[in-house]
């Protein structure tokens, strides 16, 4: 079979870039291992990231520049795209205090671009697995299928790989993310397994980068995800306002900097798990309102109290001297820590720092809850230059193949603004290279 474009993968990223594609006239084919469309999308509702170059470099610092500035850039043709394919994006609103986003029905938009791709004379194949990269004088020229029907090759002028990162193998967690990450909860649909990683590296990709990350959020821990909406209900987003213990009844990361950069924080302590500890203050404020304007509102502490998590009440900062033996806690030491905190607090020398919540959590009661990191996808990942073209060792781009989405690294470096914005924002860069 030949083709213009072969996608691997049918989430974000490859879809944007099928449908892409397909409406400027390219024939594309779509595989996944899956049995359904979407991935990970299935569960997001936002697609967000930094409004301006600026603000980008301020939270990601050591981010890939080329393409920093090629998010920033293309995010509003981005959205511009969304709308284009008959999907509603709201107005802009506020995200993670520094962001700016707009909220979406993921599963239309992703319906829908199937629907482009099919009525435009393409194909999509489910229950696929891509078994190798083609090549032919130094250029990737397609790859070997296998689907319920049998093998095929499928010969294409371009390849892109895009099947969501490898979050989903507990062995590559553990081997590029950290020796314990394999075995944090996956906030993430369960296929992304790393095909495309591993496709990469057989034609010699250049990866990372080296202890960059992932994205996740801190859940509470003993409780298991009963279905995809827990992804969001018992994430602990409010963990910003709130102080968080190790095993060692220490502080040990400035909490204020945002749930998912403590998320890693927290995978490198002692057992990975800590005490998360707010105030009523931080509880009327930020446990049981929405994350994100628009949202549905959800109290974390009354949920994870449901759901059998580690979790108490004090009415007075006394009483976590009470704090089950088992936990491994010393709740006297824990009280201590907090009234020296809020001691230090009132005069502005609080240590670790709070950059952007050093208020006293000085108003009982207090709500405790243990919770440890759960992993969406991994920062490090095939590396790609602003035109979304693999790279290889030198720099230089992989003739006919191209990445996006989570399988892609460089972009993202223990850093964080917006998963849906880069698969959009580089799947589309993707049809643009495959069309020129």
């Amino acid at each position: 079979m030949n083709t213009d474009l072969l996608v691997i993968g049918a989430g974000m990223a490859g879809l944007s870039a099928a449908a892409r594609a397909t409406r400027d006239g390219l024939r594309v084919v779509v595989v996944d291992v899956g049995e359904d469309i979407g991935g990970s999308a299935r569960y997001a509702g936002y697609a967000w990231t930094a409004p301006t170059h600026e603000v980008m470099d301020a939270v990601n610092p050591h981010g890939d520049i080329a393409l920093k500035r090629a998010l920033v850039d293309r995010f509003d043709s981005g959205i511009g795209w969304i709308r284009s394919v008959g999907v509603e994006c709201h107005d802009a609103v506020p995200i993670l205090g520094f962001g700016r986003g707009h909220a979406f029905d993921t599963n239309q938009y992703v319906d829908l671009c199937r629907r482009l791709v099919t009525e435009g004379g393409g194909e999509v194949r489910l229950g696929t697995t891509t078994r190798r990269l083609l090549r032919s004088e130094g250029r990737i020229v397609g790859a070997e299928v296998e689907g319920p029907s049998g093998g095929e090759d499928i010969h294409a002028r371009w390849t892109l790989l895009a099947t969501g990162g490898f979050q989903g193998d507990p062995d590559l967690l553990a081997t590029k993310i950290h020796p314990r990450a394999g075995a944090m909860q996956l906030r993430s649909n369960p296929h992304s397994t790393g095909a495309g990683y591993r496709l990469a590296e057989t034609v010699g990709a250049a990866t990372g980068p080296e202890d960059a990350g992932f994205y996740g959020h801190l859940v509470p821990s003993h409780v298991p995800f009963a279905d995809t909406a827990d992804f969001v209900d018992l994430s602990l987003y409010y963990s910003e306002h709130a102080l968080l213990f190790n095993l060692d009844n220490e502080r040990f990361t400035d909490e204020t900097l945002g749930d998912h950069l403590t998320t890693i924080a927290l995978l490198d302590q002692r057992e990975s798990r800590g005490l998360l500890i707010a105030d009523a203050r931080v509880h009327r404020d930020w446990m049981v309102t929405a994350y994100v304007e628009g949202a549905v509102s959800v109290d974390k502490f009354a949920l994870a109290n449901k759901r059998g998590g580690r979790v108490g009440l004090a009415q007075e900062l006394d009483e976590l001297a009470y704090l089950p033996e088992e936990w491994g806690y010393d709740g006297a030491e824990i009280r201590a820590r907090i009234e020296e905190y809020n001691a230090a607090a009132q005069n502005g020398s609080v240590a670790p720092g709070r950059a952007k919540d050093a208020l006293p959590l000085d108003e009982g009661p207090w709500y405790v809850i243990e919770c440890e990191p759960a992993v969406t996808f991994p920062f490090h990942g095939i590396r790609i230059d602003d035109r979304a073209r693999v790279l290889d060792g030198n720099g230089a781009p992989i003739h006919g193949l191209l990445a996006a989405g989570s399988d892609t690294g460089g972009l993202w470096n223990r850093a964080y603004a917006g998963g849906l914005a880069s698969a959009l924002v580089f799947g589309l860069t993707a049809a643009e290279t495959a069309a020129s």
